[in-house]
């Protein structure tokens, strides 16, 4: 009995601190928001800000198209997410269901596209969308996060589909529904929380990516948030730190605020559905 309340204990004790690890950065990212420039340059920084300003966040905005530049992060990570688990929800039932050479094949092939690095695909990529007049736009941008995120998303569902019941597609079938039937009447409401997580999972990669919008979007009117961001920084490599911490909050909020909506959702039974009415 001690023996399992001392492990429980430290399994508690190391997910404190984990937290304690993951929450620093961004608490220390909103002292420094509301902090005035006087306190900024003390040498001795405090946790709480003595006196506390919207200062920061008025610069941000009268610096940088904050509110242009998060709509194109919007933009562009909505419709990756959308047209990532729209792809993606159909092949990752065939990848689970069928055993055959195709599904191996679809399997091998997310395990090795997850080990190119990004630096080997931005010239090929660069390329096709130049040839299809897509470079320096928010649709071009939303191709890219597709098929970046479309291998995980299809391993992400997989591992779904496999955990929904046999037995209720047959006992759909029995009772005279077809496959695609079956797929969007029983299965796939099965496949709610999967499907959630999986647009979660692109819409915050498509939020926080910053190297193929470097990369694609030229004019400031095209870039997104992480992308306008590096304006805070001059050209001698001199951080205007206040505004910067304020602008890099404001571009936190988003995707907490999608988690803490949807987390319910992510964390529900995957058969919650699988009673008939």
């Amino acid at each position: 009995m001690r023996t399992s309340t001392a492990a429980r204990t430290g399994q508690y004790a190391a997910l404190l601190a984990y937290l304690v690890f993951l929450a620093f950065p961004f608490l220390w990212l909103i002292s420094i928001a509301f902090k005035p420039p006087r306190e900024l340059a003390s040498l001795h920084p405090t946790w709480i800000p003595k006196n506390p300003t919207l200062d920061n966040f008025r610069q941000a905005f009268d610096e940088q198209p904050l509110l242009h530049a998060g709509l194109n992060s919007l933009l562009a990570a909505l419709g990756a997410a959308v047209i990532a688990v729209l792809i993606a929800t159909p092949m990752a039932y065939v990848m689970a269901r069928r055993r055959g050479r195709l599904a191996k094949a679809a399997t091998g092939w997310v395990v090795v596209s997850q080990a190119f690095p990004f630096v080997l695909l931005i010239i090929p990529l660069f390329l096709v969308l130049k040839n299809l007049g897509l470079i320096n736009s928010v649709p071009g941008l939303v191709m890219v996060y597709v098929v970046w995120s479309l291998p995980f998303a299809l391993w992400m569902l997989a591992g779904y589909v496999r955990a929904v019941p046999r037995e209720l597609e047959e006992a759909a079938a029995v009772d005279g529904a077809g496959r695609l039937r079956t797929l969007v009447s029983v299965t796939a409401p099965l496949l709610a929380p999967g499907i959630v997580a999986t647009a979660l999972f692109a819409f915050i990669t498509a939020w926080n990516e910053f190297f193929f919008a470097l990369v694609l979007l030229k004019t400031p009117e095209k870039q997104t948030l992480p992308v306008i961001l590096t304006h805070f920084i001059g050209a001698e490599g001199v951080a205007d730190l206040g505004p910067l911490a304020a602008a890099a909050f404001l571009a936190t909020l988003p995707s907490l605020v999608v988690f803490a909506l949807i987390q319910r959702r992510i964390t529900g039974g995957m058969l919650a559905g699988a009673v008939k009415s």
